[in-house]
């Protein structure tokens, strides 16, 4: 019952600070690219990838890995914005939000890492 309420309370902290970065950061921008989301995913990659490369503890996995990281990140948001993208026909802005939003993610998620095995050495 313990993890249920980690994840929880981890969740509640990332999901609003998702949803008001998001804001903050399209109401700064006069694009139809999810500039906001975008920001969130990799921000999000980077810190699961520097949580993973820490020693293993269970309770800050489960509290920012699993809550945290996974209610700030978005795989919905993403899928949802890139469509609009396609249906607006902003092919650019679309494929563009495809090709980014991987590999920032994949390799915001490599420096976190990375980043984690340098500190603990």
């Amino acid at each position: 019952m313990i993890e249920v309420v980690l994840v929880a309370a981890g969740a509640a902290v990332g999901a609003p600070l998702r949803y008001l970065t998001d804001r903050a950061v399209q109401a700064r921008q006069d694009s139809v690219f999810p500039w906001g989301t975008l920001l969130v995913n990799v921000a999000g990659s980077l810190l699961l990838g520097f949580l993973v490369g820490l020693p293993a503890n269970d309770t800050v996995m489960l509290a920012a890995g699993t809550g945290f990281c996974g209610a700030l990140t978005t795989y919905s948001t993403f899928s949802f914005e890139t469509l609009r993208l396609f249906q607006a026909r902003a092919w650019f802005y679309a494929a563009a939000n495809i090709i980014a939003s991987v590999l920032a993610g994949l390799g915001a998620a490599y420096c976190g890492l990375v980043l984690a095995e340098a500190i603990t050495g």
